[in-house]
């Protein structure tokens, strides 16, 4: 039996077809239920980015951590984009059975200041403006890659979604 994987969206949430590489090729050895973020969180998805931010801001990551909570009891691992990955974070810290927290892009994550209870791998872009600060990798002993010459959407080029993969095959 294939052990589960979560995938969490990105703030765009819907079917892009970035994410259909990680889906197709994680799914090799894994049973992969993909969330998208915006309808965990409840958030009208027509609105513009900056709108859907501050959504996610004010009580939808919360929201968001509930529904998952609500729709996972097993053990998994996850693989968030972005704020997904920033939601699954919070998910672990309230209960969510994870052995492995796998975050690209999640640069919220420098907010935090408690560790889930699980093996923990971050990757951020060094263009990307908003990642933590060496000290807050060094203070909470997390591992982290960072991409070279990427920005914050490293994760939709296909090269880097193969190397993402790859920590999980």
């Amino acid at each position: 039996m294939k052990s589960r994987l979560l995938i969490l969206s990105d703030l765009f949430g819907g079917n892009p077809e970035w994410i259909q590489t990680y889906i197709e090729t994680l799914g090799l050895r894994f049973d992969v239920q993909y969330y998208d973020v915006l309808k965990l969180a409840q958030i009208d998805s027509s609105s513009d980015e900056k709108e859907i931010h501050n959504q996610f801001l004010n009580g939808g990551i919360e929201k968001a951590v509930n529904n998952l909570l609500d729709l996972e009891s097993g053990n998994a691992s996850v693989l968030g984009f972005s704020i997904g990955g920033t939601i699954a974070w919070k998910a672990c810290l309230r209960g969510l059975k994870v052995t492995e927290l796998v975050a690209v892009s999640s640069t919220r994550l420098r907010f935090e200041n408690e560790v889930p209870n699980c093996k923990i791998k971050l990757y951020f872009g060094k263009r990307d403006s908003n990642i933590p600060k060496y000290e807050w990798f060094s203070e909470l002993g997390i591992s982290n890659l960072i991409f070279e010459n990427q920005d914050h959407l490293l994760y939709q080029e296909k090269e880097n979604a193969f190397l993402i993969c790859d920590d999980f095959l």
